[in-house]
Parts: C-alpha cells; sequence; structure tokens
C-alpha cells in the first residue's frame, strides 16, 4: 500500500482544499508522488475531489481513528483498555489471536477502518472499502474454561443492540446467532474465535464488524441483504465516539456474563430477537432446509424450535437461520 495515503487522507480529514503542490512540499515529495497516492486513495473506495487551480478535497470531513477522541469517549471505563488503531490491517481478528499467543493483556483492542482480509462466520470473507465499515476485535481473558463460554456471542450482540439504540438507531435487532439486523438487513457480525482449555482459563477474540456507509460497488460485492448506519441516522458518525460506545457496552455485558452467564441476559436478548415466535427456514452444512417455530433462547444460548419433532435444540455450529416469509 501506498505510504503516502493516510498521511494525505490525514491532512484532507477537514474537509478543505489542499492544492498538490502545499501537499507535497509538506510531506517532502514530488506532485507526481501526491497524484499516485490520491489515485491509490480513491481504489480503496474513498472519494476525493480534484479541482484544477484548488488541489484535492474530500466530499465531507472525515473522521479517522484517533486514540485520544477513543479515550474521551470511553471516559471512566478508558482504564479497562489497551487500544491499538490502525488505518488499515490484514485482520483485527488475527493481529489478536497472535497477540493473545504472546500474553497480550486482558482488554485490548484492535481497530481499523479497513480490513483487507477480514472474515466472517463459516469463512465468508468480509467485503470492506476504507471507512465503509468499523471493524475491531476486543481481547477478553475469563477464568473459566471455553466449555462455559456458551451464549458468549449472543452476549455480545446485546451489547451491541445497547449501544445502537443509545445512537437512535432503535430498529436493530439481533439475529440468533451473531448478526445484527436493521429492517431484515445486516448492519453488523460477530465472530468470536477462542483459546485456551475447555475447563481452565481462557481467552476469547470478540471481533466484531459494523456497516457504517457502504458504497454501492461493495453492496454488489456482498452475497445477502445489507445495510449501514448511514442508511438511517442523519448523522454524520464518528467511528471514535461510536468506538467508545459500543466498548463501555461490552465491558457492561461482559461483566454481567463472566458473573452470571448468558442466563441473566437471555429474556433481554430474545426481547430483540428479529425472529422470537417466528416460523423461520433452518438451513442445515450438507444442504437440508427445515421450517419451524422459534419458542425462544435456552439459557445457554442454544435456539430452541419447535417442528413435528417436537421442541429441538440448535446449536450455532449446526445450521444458519433464514426468516421463512
Amino acid at each position: 500500500m501506498n505510504n503516502l495515503v493516510f498521511p494525505i487522507l490525514r491532512l484532507l480529514a477537514d474537509g478543505r482544499f489542499h492544492s498538490g503542490e502545499d501537499i507535497a512540499r509538506q510531506f517532502s515529495v514530488t506532485r507526481a508522488s501526491v497524484w499516485n497516492a490520491i489515485q491509490a486513495a480513491e481504489a480503496l473506495g474513498v472519494d476525493i475531489f480534484s479541482v484544477r487551480g484548488r488541489g484535492y478535497r474530500l466530499p465531507q470531513p472525515l473522521h479517522l481513528l484517533d486514540k485520544q477522541a477513543v479515550l474521551d469517549a470511553l471516559g471512566a471505563q478508558q482504564h479497562r483498555f489497551q487500544l491499538a488503531l490502525f488505518d488499515a490491517i490484514d485482520s483485527t481478528n488475527s493481529y489478536l489471536m497472535q497477540q493473545a499467543a504472546s500474553h497480550a493483556p486482558h482488554g485490548m483492542v484492535a481497530a481499523a477502518l479497513l480490513q483487507t482480509k477480514g472474515r466472517g462466520r463459516r469463512g465468508r470473507s468480509w467485503q470492506a472499502a476504507f471507512g465503509a465499515s468499523l471493524t475491531f476485535s476486543l481481547l477478553w481473558r475469563f477464568q473459566m474454561g471455553a466449555s462455559a463460554l456458551s451464549g458468549l456471542s449472543l452476549a455480545v450482540g446485546l451489547a451491541l443492540v445497547r449501544a445502537l439504540h443509545h445512537y437512535g438507531l432503535r430498529s436493530a435487532q439481533l439475529k440468533w446467532p451473531n448478526d445484527i439486523l436493521v429492517q431484515g438487513r445486516k448492519l453488523a457480525g460477530i465472530l468470536i474465535e477462542l483459546n485456551g482449555d475447555m475447563d481452565g482459563p481462557s481467552a476469547a477474540v470478540i471481533g466484531i464488524g459494523l456497516n457504517l456507509n457502504l458504497p454501492p460497488a461493495i453492496r454488489a460485492q456482498i452475497d445477502q441483504p445489507v445495510t449501514d448506519m448511514a442508511s438511517h441516522l442523519p448523522i454524520n458518525i464518528d467511528p471514535n465516539a461510536l468506538l467508545g460506545q459500543l466498548l463501555q457496552e461490552l465491558v457492561k455485558v461482559l461483566d454481567t456474563f463472566e458473573r452470571e452467564g448468558f442466563a441473566a441476559l437471555r429474556e433481554e436478548w430474545q426481547a430483540h430477537h428479529a425472529y422470537h415466535g417466528e416460523v423461520v427456514k433452518l438451513l442445515f452444512p450438507d444442504g437440508r432446509e427445515q421450517f419451524g417455530h422459534v419458542q425462544g433462547i435456552a439459557d445457554d444460548g442454544v435456539l430452541l424450535v419447535q417442528n413435528e419433532h417436537g421442541t429441538q435444540r440448535f446449536s450455532s455450529g449446526e445450521i444458519s437461520l433464514r426468516g421463512a416469509r
């Protein structure tokens, strides 16, 4: 990646015109180097206006990740986290998994506005352009073993919904086991990777991808209905404030989960489930389909579905859930 891209974007983040000559002088490079960096930024999905005689300008001020701004948003909770912010990274989950293996501290956060090799559930890739999504991962160490972490992805989803409701996105709902929907379209996803003993101390890398403002080209590459925050909120979203709010809600939910398990969060989670009480289509890894009526969520986070065989329990690795309508 062109090393000038992000320094130039930080300069242009004020939304004003900057001449190519001034940019070149500031970074002690040639005008050609500036032009190449502008082209590289546009290849990442960043729109840049170029006007002869005036220079380059962004269509609107750009919010880049800033450590102090996130800490300010965290307020009294900032001591709970150690932040590692990136302009671009291959995968925040991969980065934190490596750090966890090297004894990284509990509460470490890796965040970026561009993930080049982001991963979703079932091996899917996370499509991204710079600033289109906020992607971050949180390392959370538990004294209990991985076998006791059933329902963790649901707990994390509840924290996201709380934060989104705080932002005014009251239509945000949960989709079992690890998606956030708005009007039936995916807004965010969760990917959790575990490390440690089944019965002893364990570490979870909690990965979250949240769509901020998806360009049409990215939407066209996604094989499911999607949406973004910009489509539903009349505000210019600052990812630093948003990240701070998300982490605050995650602390509350994870503290509760560690003390009392998912059972303490089950009723609230169920109240926000997009498919609670509805007929759904269950898709199995072998291609089979089955219809059933969602009865609820068990204390361990398992989905309870009523069908011709009675009430059955399904875990997240067994099925994929779709609305039947």
